[in-house]
């Protein structure tokens, strides 16, 4: 099997797990605020309301794309593109499994092994505001731009504790691979502690990684930073006078850049794929007991149903569940869907805290923002970035 194949195969592969994710992410972000407040959530298009991303996809295609006659109609087109564009390319460089053994072939979970990723990444997120500040002036609407205009401002203001929040755990390993970074979190200390950034000396980069993460809801653009589209000021913001799919493709490139600095903060601070406790003491078994358990759970509400259809769905999906789980004890198999699984997991904690969040925290005025930008996070960065670096130096022979 050649180069070329084997990087479309990647490449099919990854395309379609992201769209998949992309479409589902929004499902799941329903359905958690739903019980948050105490509702239901989408139910209606297929069992449970699985099938409501593809209705909503569909809704979206159909819908009449119109072109307002006051736009710059050039820039007005290239708004979206340019926003999806730059945050799905950043997928290109995130690992997301060590080196496997694939039908002979021996490759990395990865499309492409830049030893410059994370700087491709921050290039990437930088030029990412160009989408939506274009989109605010080529509208020609005042609500456009203003919400532009918060957008960029804001992003540059919290770039800089992201940064500095990033140069840390670089710092450590000497490195600007993802996948090197991840390579010096593995093992353990004591045999038990994981040597992940946020534990990780000389300088444990908790503080760095709270940082990351507030800065990280800043540059998508969610609650509470949600201001470039703040409907109860702006009408709908920086996406006012868009419609049908160029309207879809902003949603797109905000769930893709969740899914970005998800990837980011699992790699830089939490140990990618390494496990969160030896083999020895069971971890390779973590995913069979937790789908397991998962089946078991929905093979007894199937028996015991509450809705229309729940004696056939929630059965099927149990079933489902503890095949996955006995996959997971084929050896073979294993070994490459075992750092999947952690990898996975650790994003899906933090796409947790993004819906979680969003369910309960209020939007903050726009003044309040810049200013914890400017006198809160960025010197919490600059103190954490001089500490790491000074006891680098010292400490490296």
């Amino acid at each position: 099997m050649n180069f070329f194949i084997l990087s479309l195969i990647k490449a099919g592969i990854v395309a379609f797990v992201l769209m998949t994710t992309l479409a589902y992410l929004q499902w799941i972000e329903r359905k958690v605020i739903a019980h948050i407040q105490l509702r239901v959530g989408p139910r209606r298009v297929g069992p449970h309301g699985l099938l409501q991303p593809l209705a909503d996809v569909i809704k979206l295609l159909t819908k009449e794309d119109m072109i307002p006659s006051h736009v710059h109609t050039l820039f007005y087109l290239l708004a979206p593109f340019l926003a999806v564009m730059f945050a799905l390319i950043s997928i290109a460089v995130i690992p997301f499994g060590g080196k496997v053994n694939i039908l002979g072939v021996e490759t990395y979970m990865q499309l492409t092994d830049l030893n410059f990723g994370v700087l491709f990444i921050l290039a990437m997120s930088g030029v990412g505001v160009y989408g939506v500040a274009l989109a605010g002036w080529s509208s020609n609407n005042k609500y456009s731009l203003l919400g532009g205009l918060r957008s960029s401002a804001q992003m540059i203001s919290y770039e800089l504790p992201m940064a500095l929040a990033i140069a840390c755990p670089l710092l450590m390993v000497n490195s600007l691979s993802l996948r090197e970074i991840v390579d010096a979190q593995g093992g353990f200390f004591l045999g038990v502690i994981p040597r992940w950034a946020v534990f990780q000396g000389p300088w444990p980069q908790l503080l760095g990684f709270l940082v990351f993460l507030i800065a990280a809801f800043a540059e998508t653009n969610r609650v509470p930073f949600d201001l470039p589209e703040a409907e109860n000021e702006l009408v709908a913001g920086f996406h006012t006078e868009y419609s049908s799919m160029k309207f879809a493709s902003f949603f797109m490139a905000e769930y893709a850049n969740m899914v970005t600095v998800s990837c980011m903060a699992t790699l830089l601070f939490l140990g990618g794929w390494q496990p969160l406790f030896p083999a020895e003491y069971g971890s390779k078994f973590i995913p069979t007991l937790l789908f397991a358990f998962s089946g078991a759970i929905a093979i007894y509400h199937g028996l015991n149903p509450a809705r229309k259809w729940d004696n056939i769905t929630l059965p099927a999906a149990g079933v489902a569940f503890l095949g996955v789980a006995l996959i997971f004890l084929i050896p073979i198999v294993a070994e490459i869907l075992l750092p999947l699984f952690w990898f996975a997991a650790k994003v899906g904690v933090i796409l947790f805290l993004f819906i979680w969040i969003r369910g309960t925290l209020p939007r903050f005025r726009y003044d309040q923002l810049m200013r914890f930008a400017w006198t809160i996070l960025f010197p919490v960065a600059m103190v954490n970035l001089l500490i790491t670096a000074f006891l680098v130096a010292v400490t490296t022979k």
